[in-house]
């Protein structure tokens, strides 16, 4: 028996390996990987690789045909509950029973109430073995986004910030460049192109003008192309101007515009220019970042990393909004009273307020660390 359960482990960590290859290109879908086996022998492979393309189990069974194999009374692994119902693919469920496969070993439960337990119900009724939660923790992971998206109908917030070690994130003089080195920055760039969204606010664009795109030598690419987030800029009175590099590339890489200011010519000009316009209320002189949040989740957007600067990242904080903290800390010490630190906004009134890090990991790169963890809000 433990040999069968470590066979289990093994081929679906086979599988998670797979998932990965989708990593940004399939949102807001999860990522899924497939392994199909028979008599302990890999007969076919899959993984969704792109938004409204075949899922990890079809493709799989296609890699059977490929290979002139058939699926009939193999074992299937998948790492997400086979769905269930007909959306831009038809079930993957309905797919394994016509294959005639014998068992399905599932890493997690879909959340989506779409599925939701009715994808392995269905296998079940039909006679096939079902085996739920194996290597469940790291098919979890996969799909941090897709979950809490499907939870709560918002977004999973990164708050991403670099700092020197007595958090500062510029000089006296108001110069950033560069405070982390290129392994920190290119660790920057990988996680552009895994998740969907990611956010700055005007003061950021009109100081830095920056590009926000993934570079093309990121690991997470097709054809040698990463996958590009969409753009985000919180720009309650539209400041941004079309010089912008956002706003010039915008017909080439997704941007939005979030503003209090619905109509207007600077709101036309942006949108003339190929930005995607996003109105939400105003509150305290910003845009309503909860509000902003909940579009950009109804429209399917399921992580946004805000790496914008102080202001920014102060009202994320103060409306608790951040899910997740990427703190780059560079062993630096820039001093100063008037030098910005990472994070400004309101603040709590006593360290008892004060947000917390659980679950923390620590990562070398080069000479700077990175701090990540899930972030805990007093109740």
């Amino acid at each position: 028996m433990a040999r069968i359960l470590q066979a289990d482990a093994d081929f679906m960590q086979r599988a998670c390996q797979l998932a990965q290859r989708g990593e940004g290109w399939v949102n807001p879908n999860p990522q899924v990987g497939c392994v199909i086996v028979r008599d302990g022998r890999i007969i076919g492979e899959g993984w969704h690789g792109c938004f409204g393309g075949l899922h990890a189990e079809r493709e799989a069974l296609a890699d059977c045909a490929r290979r002139g194999e058939d699926a009939r009374g193999a074992t299937v692994y998948v790492t997400l509950e086979p769905c269930s119902h007909t959306g831009k693919q038809p079930p993957c469920a309905d797919a394994l029973i016509e294959a005639g496969v014998a068992r399905v070993v599932v890493g997690s439960a879909d959340p989506n109430p779409l599925v939701s337990g009715q994808g392995c119900e269905r296998l079940r009724r039909a006679g096939i073995t079902v085996d739920e939660g194996i290597h469940q923790e790291a098919c979890d992971a996969l799909n941090a986004p897709f979950f809490h998206l499907m939870c709560t109908g918002l977004p999973l917030v990164i708050a991403k910030l670099a700092e020197t070690l007595d958090g500062k994130v510029a000089t006296r003089a108001g110069l950033s460049r560069w405070i982390t080195g290129d392994e920190a920055r290119a660790r920057v760039h990988a996680d552009r192109a895994r998740f969907a969204a990611v956010m700055v606010g005007v003061g950021t664009v009109l100081a830095d003008d920056p590009s926000l795109t993934a570079r093309p030598d990121t690991t997470l690419s097709s054809g040698g192309k990463p996958h590009q987030p969409l753009r985000i800029v919180c720009d309650t009175h539209l400041r941004t101007p079309l010089d912008a590099q956002l706003v010039q590339t915008a017909r080439e890489v997704p941007t939005c515009i979030v503003t209090a200011q619905g109509d207007g010519a600077a709101f036309a000009r942006l949108q003339d220019a190929g930005c995607r316009m996003l109105t939400v209320p105003e509150r305290a002189g910003h845009v309503d970042l909860s509000a902003a949040m909940q579009a950009l989740g109804d429209a399917g957007i399921d992580s946004v990393i805000v790496e914008g600067g102080p202001q920014l990242l102060g009202a994320v904080f103060d409306a608790q909004l951040a899910n997740r903290l990427q703190a780059y800390i560079a062993p630096k010490i820039f001093g100063g009273a008037d030098a910005p630190s990472s994070v400004g906004g309101r603040g709590v009134e006593t360290p008892m307020d004060a947000c917390t890090l659980t679950a923390m990991t620590f990562t070398p790169l080069g000479s700077d660390i990175l701090l990540e963890g899930a972030i805990a809000y007093p109740s």
